[in-house]
């Protein structure tokens, strides 16, 4: 990375310039050049994310706004910026890839998900979404994995990992991805309520999530609307009686 290699040449100036005209003291030298290192490296850092916040920033009005390619055009020329800091392509892939996802342009989405930080759940849940839909169950489970080893808190990655598992069949797995969830994220009620419904034999519920469930298209909010509709109508027919 730049920010590094610029830090260094910092460094190594400061140390020599200190031992040639101040100094030929050892420790003296090192400690110079230690702060020559780490005050260029720690400005650069601020000011490179603090553009990089502002790219993400003008990226995510554009969605709000409904100008997803203008979103993602900003965000690709946010890419320069990765040459100076680590990680800040791999957040960059994310985001693009979960507009995509988002727009349903699901194999367009794969590339940059695939190159997409590891801690970026919501990213990492699309992904392990699109290799379960297109029967890659090992690469699904690694990706689910990965996930939730860098969001350990995040209890809606635990659910949306257990509600892949239930739908291809593995409900005992299911059950122990929301229990290990459970220990991790201080016992949250929906994984508990899903462990319940799961042990009994019946379908997770996912909507105590809320809106942030529906981003990964496995279930449509038309679907709910009807539910919430029937149940409407069956509690009128209760109140007529």
């Amino acid at each position: 990375m730049l920010n590094t290699l610029v830090s260094l040449a910092i460094s190594a100036l400061c140390a020599a310039l200190t031992f040639k005209f101040l100094t030929t003291s050892m420790p003296i030298v090192v400690c110079v050049a230690i702060v020559g290192f780490f005050l260029p490296f720690i400005l650069i850092v601020r000011v490179v994310m603090k553009k990089v916040e502002a790219t993400m920033m003008g990226a995510q009005q554009d969605v709000m706004a409904n100008r997803t390619e203008k979103a993602i055009a900003t965000l690709k020329e946010g890419m320069k910026y990765g040459a100076w800091q680590f990680y800040i392509k791999q957040q960059i892939h994310s985001q693009i890839g979960s507009i995509l996802y988002m727009k349903r342009d699901f194999n367009e989405a794969v590339p940059y998900l695939e190159k997409g930080f590891m801690r970026n759940w919501v990213s990492m849940g699309m992904l392990a979404i699109t290799y379960m839909k297109k029967n890659k169950t090992s690469k699904m489970i690694e990706t689910f994995d990965k996930a939730v080893s860098g969001s350990a808190k995040e209890p809606m990655i635990y659910a949306l990992y257990a509600y892949c598992l239930e739908k291809i069949g593995e409900r005992q797995k299911a059950i122990g991805v929301l229990q290990k969830g459970l220990k991790k994220t201080a016992n949250d009620e929906r994984l508990q309520e899903n462990i319940e419904l799961l042990e009994a034999g019946k379908k997770m519920k996912m909507k105590g999530f809320g809106d942030v469930w529906y981003q990964f298209h496995l279930e449509k909010q038309g679907a709910l609307i009807k539910k919430q509709t029937k149940a409407m109508t069956g509690r009128r027919k209760q109140v007529v009686r």
